[in-house]
């Protein structure tokens, strides 16, 4: 079974940063793209940044210039780096892996991590 851990949210003040970390485990043969997505209350859930295992890099407009994504491909952890937050980045944070197991290739989800920009 593959499971994927987020931690490193929390509260922080508008124009702080944030590193968010998120490791996979389990049986495990390959892991290919892995990102970021948020939920913000109310919202729908929405793409904040993708990594592939070759290193390139897609971000949302919104964080483009204040985040990024990084991998440590031997550790199967990928990271988000967050500067400059603003209060419309709070949102619950998950990560999001295409994994291949020992049974099959999937996509994974971790449970979530919050996040909170406010004053």
């Amino acid at each position: 079974q593959v499971q994927l851990v987020e931690s490193g949210g929390g509260l922080v003040q508008p124009g702080g940063s944030l590193r968010l970390s998120c490791a996979a485990s389990g049986s495990i043969v390959s892991i290919n793209a892995m990102g970021w997505y948020r939920q913000a209350a109310g919202k729908e859930r929405e793409l904040v940044a993708t990594i592939t295992s070759g290193g390139s890099t897609i971000y949302a407009d919104s964080v483009k210039g204040r985040f990024s994504i990084s991998r440590d491909n031997a550790k199967g952890t990928v990271y988000l780096q967050m500067n400059s937050l603003k209060p419309e980045d709070t949102a619950v944070y998950y990560c999001n892996g295409d994994i291949r197991s020992n049974l099959y290739r999937r996509n994974y989800w971790g449970k979530g991590t919050l996040v909170t920009v406010s004053s």
